[in-house]
């Protein structure tokens, strides 16, 4: 593959030398053997895939319309295991100690009392919930699922961004991304020892069922419903776990407990996993003009009739303001050094900290505390001087809502451009995911964003940003050579010609095949060595080899091509359907009441 690393950033795959990093040379060697022409063919089929699959997300106020496929790029990023085992140590203690905040400030609060942390801070995060102290959750777990930001800095240091304890999404587009690259790309896994990541689902149900106050409960995944910007993953997660996706009209509150509406009548809710903000729950507990809540549902909370995951109130752990002292609370609660730095952060309430943003913003990246998906940033490099005077106008103002972080140069990949047809470089970063409870549990890998715009250091979604799939090694490379699995289970007869392999699949009614044919040193059958002349074992492995390499790839293209024909169907419009034989025609009068009755309430089902 044709591609320039540079040596201004940290490159994810290559060395600042052109040499591919030991694990990724797998990669390296099929993404050459594969050729760019066949590797932009599956990326087309990788998008058709998604757009078949309704793997989308919502851009608010965007003049283009707001649904869109979730952009990926397939080439992996690739995490060896003794790096994984670093960020897998960081991240359980972080979560450990966030949890341990959360449980004290809605209690003793006994961190504020000694001056850890500055009780100002805390007490006038708008997700400090008063509501709810004194409340401890079943098992005395707040953050049941945590979605922690992950960068690289110039010298390969990975570094805490930000802490995400309200709703992390994102975790549908790791699992579509690693079923869409195992369907498409099935020999680029060969050999390479890729740790799984489909049983997220399952153990977050475990997680979420240990959390019920009844054995045997009820769970629901309530969403704010089909125009929220993450309702895929709000879908998906619900039919992965098999469970009920409600929205607030769907429950309601009698005699103390949340029951479900159901065609077989009211059936009792134990667990909720919410993916709406603390302010529209309860309109009777917050914000009153609410209609996506469920009145009452606090009260049933605070009797512990109900969980309800992530627990109300953790928002002001993610607060950007509060994120600078994380590092402090694992020092306090663990009495352990950090294991993962933070990005050194200026906070606005701070005089000494304000005057410095103020004189040098031109140098920083200005963040709101409260704002996410990349919204309410500021980029001094990047920004003209009014920009810069009009945003700190708002600073002055509030300087309580704003924190400053030096520009840090994220690491960058490998990307394919469809545009230019050729592999470039973008920067990226990683969202693992984290499910708290009696055991942590953290998803091999977790989802690296992508800033697909050139030149941007902004990955988010909602900001031009794509996604990639991202590999957990279970060794630190280089991977074994490809086809040796073939090797170990295959069939090498000695009068079938290894350099020809020709396979067949069937799909939907449909048939697609692919054949695979190449001349090397080795003819195969009885010609591939002189009858009764001496053969080295070094020849005879690398015959084998060889052997095992076109198996693979024959076996790679069917596959690849029996998905491209599900798709194409699948993409294909339905034929029109045979009208019966005393049918009046295609807009019978039935037809034409029905439509007129479907149509009376201006709604589009």
């Amino acid at each position: 593959m044709r591609y320039e690393p540079g040596s201004r950033f940290y490159d994810e795959m290559f060395t600042a030398l052109g040499a591919a990093r030991a694990h990724y040379q797998g990669v390296e060697t099929y993404l050459n053997a594969l050729g760019v022409e066949e590797f932009r063919r599956r990326h087309q089929l990788l998008d058709l895939a998604f757009r078949n699959q309704g793997i989308t997300f919502t851009v608010y106020g965007d003049a283009q319309g707001t649904e869109r496929t979730f952009p990926f790029d397939p080439v992996p990023r690739i995490i060896p295991a003794s790096e994984w085992s670093h960020i897998e140590s960081g991240l359980t203690q972080r979560v450990r100690a966030l949890n341990a905040f959360l449980a004290d400030i809605y209690s003793g609060a006994q961190i504020l009392g000694d001056g850890v942390i500055p009780a100002e801070l805390v007490y006038t995060s708008a997700h400090f919930r008063r509501e709810v102290h004194g409340v401890l959750p079943p098992g005395g777990v707040f953050t049941h699922v945590v979605g922690t930001d992950l960068i690289r800095n110039e010298q390969g240091e990975y570094l805490v961004l930000e802490d995400n304890l309200r709703s992390p999404s994102g975790v549908s587009y790791l699992l579509a991304n690693r079923q869409a690259m195992t369907r498409v790309y099935p020999g680029m896994f060969e050999g390479q020892g890729v740790r799984p990541v489909q049983h997220y689902a399952s153990a977050l149900l475990k997680l979420l069922l240990a959390s019920s106050p009844r054995e045997n409960g009820t769970v629901v995944v309530l969403t704010p419903g089909m125009y929220n910007s993450a309702y895929f993953e709000h879908a998906y997660l619900a039919q992965q776990m098999g469970v009920e996706l409600v929205e607030g009209r769907d429950l309601f509150v009698d005699g103390g407990r949340v029951w479900m509406r159901t065609t077989g009548g009211r059936r009792q809710v134990d667990v909720i996993y919410r993916r709406i903000d603390d302010d529209f729950l309860d309109p009777l507990a917050f914000r009153r003009d609410s209609a996506l809540g469920v009145a009452g549902l606090v009260d049933v909370y605070r009797q512990g009739r109900v969980a309800i995951a992530n627990a109300i109130g953790t928002g002001v752990a993610d607060d950007k303001a509060v994120y600078a002292y994380v590092p402090d609370m694992i020092r306090y609660y663990l009495n352990e050094t950090p294991i993962l730095n933070n990005v050194p952060t200026y906070l606005g309430w701070n005089a000494e900290h304000l005057e410095f943003m103020l004189a040098n913003a031109q140098d920083l990246v200005f963040k709101s505390v409260g704002e996410a998906g990349g919204y309410g940033m500021l980029i001094g490099p990047a920004a003209t001087r009014e920009e810069i005077q009009a945003y700190l106008e708002k600073v002055r103002r509030d300087p309580r809502d704003f924190i400053a972080q030096p520009v840090v140069g994220l690491s960058r990949h490998p990307t394919f451009y469809p545009d230019s047809g050729g592999f470039e470089a973008a920067h990226v970063d990683l969202r693992p995911y984290i499910l708290f409870g009696q055991d942590v549990t953290i998803v091999p890998g977790g989802l690296t964003r992508v800033a697909l715009r050139r030149g941007s250091l902004v990955v988010n979604s909602s900001q031009g940003g794509g996604s990639k799939d991202t590999w957990v090694l279970d060794h630190d490379g280089p991977a074994a050579p490809l086809g040796m699995t073939q090797l170990l289970h295959g069939d090498t007869s000695p009068g079938q010609a290894p350099s020809q392999s020709q396979s067949q699949s069937q799909s939907g009614g449909g048939q697609s095949q692919t054949q695979s044919q190449s001349q090397s040193q080795w003819q195969g059958g009885f010609g591939a060595v002189p009858l009764g002349g001496e053969v080295s074992a070094q020849s005879l492995a690398q015959l084998a080899d060889h052997a095992a390499l076109h198996r693979a790839q024959a076996a790679d293209e069917a596959q690849v091509a029996a998905y491209s024909e599900s798709q194409r169907a699948a993409d294909a419009p339905p034929p029109p359907a045979l009208a019966p034989a005393d049918s009046p025609g295609p807009h019978s009068f039935q037809q034409q009441l029905e439509k007129d009755q479907l149509g009376a309430d201006g709604e589009d089902r």
